[in-house]
C-alpha cells in the first residue's frame, strides 16, 4: 500500500515514544510505501483537492525524505491524519479539505467529517450512562453553582490537549475568581466542569479502539506527587493494564458508535469507572503499550493491531 500521514513537523515527533512514528515504522516492516505531509500542504486547485508529499524512509540515523510531489489524496491507499490539537480554525479548515479530499475517492483515517462532529471533550455526552456529572458553559456563575453542589470539580477547556490548562477546584480554593476569569476569558470561552474523580490517583485509563474493538490493554497515565493530571505531558508515569470488566463495557459500546461514524483509531479516557474524553485527532500510548507488554504470554503491540485492521479496510 501507499500509505500518507498528515503529521506536525518531523522534527517536533518524539522517536522513542511517538505513537505516528510507531505505526509508520510497523507498515514499513510490511513492505508498504510512506509518504509524509503537514496540515498546509493539502490545498484545492479549481475544485479538485490536491497535496504535496514527501517519501519517507527509514534509516539507520532515523529516517530521509525526498522532495515533496503533487498528488490527489485518491493516489493513495490511505490518508491518515495525524496532527496534534489545538483544534483551531486552521485544523477546522483542513477538515473541509479532506472531506473533500473523501468525497473525489480518498480514503482519510479518520474520517474528516466525524473528526469535525466529534468534540473531544463533549463527545462524551453521547454517552451520559459513562460519564461524571458535568457542565459546558462559559457563565462563571454557573460553575460556581457546580463547584458548590459538588465541592470539589475539575475545569478544562474543550479544544485542550496533553493535560493544558486543566485546572482542580475546591470550595476553599482562593483562586478561584481568577481561575475561572482565566479559563472562560471572563466568561466569552466556553469550558467543561466535572466533578473531581478520586480515582484518577489510580490513573487517567487511555483505551486505544480500532475500528471499533478496544485493544486488551489499557494505559493507566498516574499522576506525579502532588499533581491531580495524569497526563504523560504533565509528568504522570504510563502503566499497561488489562481492562476491568467496566473498561471493557465503556470502550465495547462507545466502539460500536465510534466505527459507524467512520472513527477508525481513537483513545478513550476512563478514570476509575467513568468516561472523561474521546481522542479522536491523534491519540498515542501506542509505544508504551507495546513496550510493557512485550514479555507477557500475551503480548499487545497496538501498531500491528492498526496495520492488520489498515490491511483489511484495503482489501475491500
Amino acid at each position: 500500500m501507499k500509505l500518507l500521514f498528515i503529521l506536525d513537523p518531523l522534527e517536533s515527533l518524539k522517536a522513542y515514544k511517538d505513537t505516528s512514528l510507531a505505526i509508520m515504522r510497523e507498515a514499513a516492516n510490511r513492505g508498504h510505501e510512506l509518504f509524509v505531509s503537514q496540515q498546509h500542504d493539502l490545498f484545492l486547485r479549481g475544485d479538485i483537492a490536491k497535496i504535496n508529499a514527501k517519501k519517507f524512509t527509514f534509516t539507520e540515523q532515523l529516517f530521509s525524505t525526498e522532495g515533496a510531489i503533487e498528488y490527489v489524496p485518491a493516489d493513495f491507499n490511505a490518508v491518515i491524519m495525524r496532527k496534534d490539537p489545538p483544534f483551531d480554525n486552521e485544523y477546522l479548515y483542513s477538515t473541509y479539505l479532506l472531506e473533500i479530499a473523501a468525497n473525489q475517492g480518498a480514503k482519510v483515517y479518520n474520517n474528516p467529517s466525524a473528526i469535525r462532529g466529534w468534540n473531544e471533550k463533549l463527545s462524551v455526552t453521547r454517552f451520559p450512562q459513562f460519564t461524571p456529572e458535568f457542565l459546558v458553559t462559559a457563565n462563571n456563575d454557573l460553575i460556581r453553582e457546580f463547584l458548590k453542589q459538588h465541592q470539589d470539580i475539575v475545569v478544562k477547556p474543550l479544544d485542550g490537549m496533553g493535560g493544558s490548562s486543566i485546572f482542580r477546584l475546591g470550595l476553599k480554593d482562593p483562586n478561584i475568581s481568577v481561575i475561572l476569569e482565566t479559563i472562560t476569558n471572563f466568561g466569552t470561552r466556553t469550558i467543561m466542569a466535572q466533578r473531581y474523580l478520586p480515582a484518577i490517583l489510580q490513573g487517567d485509563k487511555r483505551i486505544i479502539v480500532i475500528d471499533g474493538t478496544p485493544l486488551p490493554y489499557s494505559l493507566a497515565r498516574i499522576p506525579m506527587a502532588g499533581e491531580t493530571r495524569g497526563n504523560l505531558a504533565a509528568g504522570g508515569t504510563g502503566v499497561a493494564q488489562l481492562l476491568s470488566e467496566r473498561d471493557l463495557e465503556i470502550a465495547t459500546t462507545v466502539g460500536k458508535v465510534l466505527k459507524q461514524a467512520g472513527l477508525f483509531l481513537v483513545g478513550l479516557d476512563v478514570i476509575g469507572d467513568y468516561l472523561t474524553e474521546i481522542n479522536v485527532t491523534s491519540p498515542t500510548g501506542m509505544v508504551e503499550i507495546a513496550k510493557q507488554t512485550q514479555h507477557l504470554i500475551q503480548p499487545c503491540n497496538p501498531a500491528s493491531v492498526m496495520m492488520d485492521a489498515m490491511e483489511r479496510h484495503a482489501a475491500l
